[in-house]
């Protein structure tokens, strides 16, 4: 049995290279230009480790394009999501953001920071597999969502429970 595990930078890596290697041929084949803003985006987006918001890859993609505007990124984006190129992934009281990697796995968001992880649990495949529904719903996709805290926001809670990192009680100061 594959244990559960957080998709590693490398791991990513590997498949931002796959999928780059073999975007241009899936757009030619479903009839989409291949034009420089959305390799872009699409660059922008395998690039990142966050899953980030349109804001954020409109930013990365205006370092090469100065002159593309958020609303042309939004535009490719869902249209990227459309056609199987990305995933919107919107987590509860948040802006959209979107996932480049389109096979099938999970994320681990800190509660605290936001920040969203790949990861991995073959057992959740296997739960449903060969099931085409539940009750009357039709099952398109399974993507779980773990909410938990991070190690940075950890180690920030841990450093803000210590005696040192309190401020002194009014209450308790002598006069």
């Amino acid at each position: 049995m594959r244990e559960v595990r957080l998709v590693d930078r490398r791991g990513r890596e590997r498949y931002s290279v796959q999928r780059l290697g073999e975007f241009v041929a899936r757009c030619r084949k479903r009839g989409i230009a291949v034009t420089p803003q959305r390799l872009a985006v699409i660059q922008a987006l395998l690039a990142s480790e966050n899953h980030p918001s349109t804001d954020q890859i409109c930013a990365a993609v205006r370092r090469k394009h100065p002159h593309v505007s958020l609303a042309t990124v939004h535009r490719i984006l869902e249209q990227f999501c459309e056609v199987g190129e990305a995933n919107k992934v919107t987590l509860l009281h948040d802006v959209a953001r979107y996932d480049g990697n389109v096979e099938p796995h999970h994320h681990i968001l800190c509660v605290r920071c936001r920040r969203v992880q790949d990861i991995e649990i073959p057992e959740v495949e296997k739960l449903l597999e060969g099931r085409t529904s539940l009750g009357q719903f039709a099952l398109l996709r399974c993507s779980v969502e773990i909410d938990a805290l991070c190690g940075r926001c950890q180690l920030a809670e841990k450093r803000m429970r210590t005696p040192n990192a309190r401020m002194p009680n009014a209450h308790t100061t002598p006069i």
